[in-house]
């Protein structure tokens, strides 16, 4: 009898192996994808009452179900401040620092208990000023010796800024004060790019131009900043010094917080030769449009 049992269950166990090979085989992502989303209609006003059932959000072409929704989100936020130091922002640095303390102060004061931010300066090398926070004064002593010196490592700044706000809980956004261009970084556009999607964090850029003429400015910098705000959800602000930049800094905070947090587990979404997944969301009513990230990175054809 015992041999017989043996017989039978090797029997079925093959039986098993080969219907199980027969079945077609369905990759499933398990890994929550996270977006962030602003809402405005067509005068550029912010839009913060919708509901889940308002989006639609496809992942390279192929719909997927919301499963993570909230309006006005109150998670956690972790803001990167990446400040240009370069010596072209010498003039002026005064009163871009004067603003980004009033603009962190509003943020600690303003939000969840819990946000929290990390201050880094850049010019030829990026420096971390601070670890995250919530005490001002560590971070206004950490301004205090900030100085303007030659080189401009705009990408590395991104890049390191995007690693330290991965893995942390909650929100995550780059906010870039810089007269743009790059001129030192050992990263390239592409990997600051990456980064920046990989720690789910949109870029918003404070594009502080010393030098308005068409002749003296780095439009082909610009360009990256307008890119990178693009496809991850961020916006480009191109203020004067002044009233202006506060301002800036001012839609900066509407646009954090009136944010749509939406997520989604890829299901049915077939792999190709690049890691790149491109998102597209939509919304059910077409007098509205909606800000977030271009894709993801995940796994890829090998």
């Amino acid at each position: 009898m015992g041999r017989l049992r043996q017989a039978a269950l090797t029997g079925l166990l093959a039986a098993l192996t080969l219907a199980a090979q027969d079945q077609p085989v369905i990759r499933v992502d398990v890994r929550l994808v996270r977006l962030l989303a602003t809402v405005k209609n067509h005068m550029g006003e912010l839009v913060g009452g919708l509901d889940k059932q308002d989006f639609r959000i496809y992942d390279n072409g192929v719909e997927q179900s919301v499963a993570l929704f909230e309006r006005h989100t109150e998670q956690p936020l972790s803001v990167a401040l990446l400040v240009d130091t370069s010596a072209s922002t010498a003039k002026e640095l005064k009163y871009e620092l004067e603003s980004v303390k009033r603009f962190l102060r509003a943020v600690v004061r303003e939000g969840n208990p819990l946000d929290e931010v990390k201050l880094f300066t850049f010019n030829y090398e990026v420096v971390e000023r601070t670890g995250f926070t919530r005490r001002m004064e560590v971070v206004e002593k950490a301004l205090a010796n900030v100085r303007a010196e030659a080189g401009t490592s705009l990408y590395d700044a991104i890049y390191f800024g995007s690693k330290a706000l991965e893995g942390r809980e909650g929100r995550h956004v780059l906010v870039v004060v810089t007269d743009g261009g790059d001129t030192t970084s050992a990263y390239k556009f592409q990997q600051a790019l990456e980064a920046a999607h990989m720690a789910d964090a949109p870029v918003y850029s404070i594009l502080v131009m010393p030098i308005t003429n068409e002749a003296g400015r780095n439009i082909g910098g610009e360009n990256a900043l307008f890119t990178l705000g693009m496809h991850t959800g961020g916006r480009v602000f191109t203020p004067s010094v002044g009233p202006q930049l506060d301002s800036a800094f001012d839609e900066i905070l509407r646009d954090l917080r009136t944010q749509y947090l939406l997520g989604f587990y890829p299901r049915d979404v077939p792999k190709t030769k690049n890691r790149f997944h491109k998102i597209d969301v939509k919304l059910n009513r077409p007098d509205l449009r909606v800000e977030t990230r271009s894709g993801y990175y995940g796994e890829a054809e090998t």
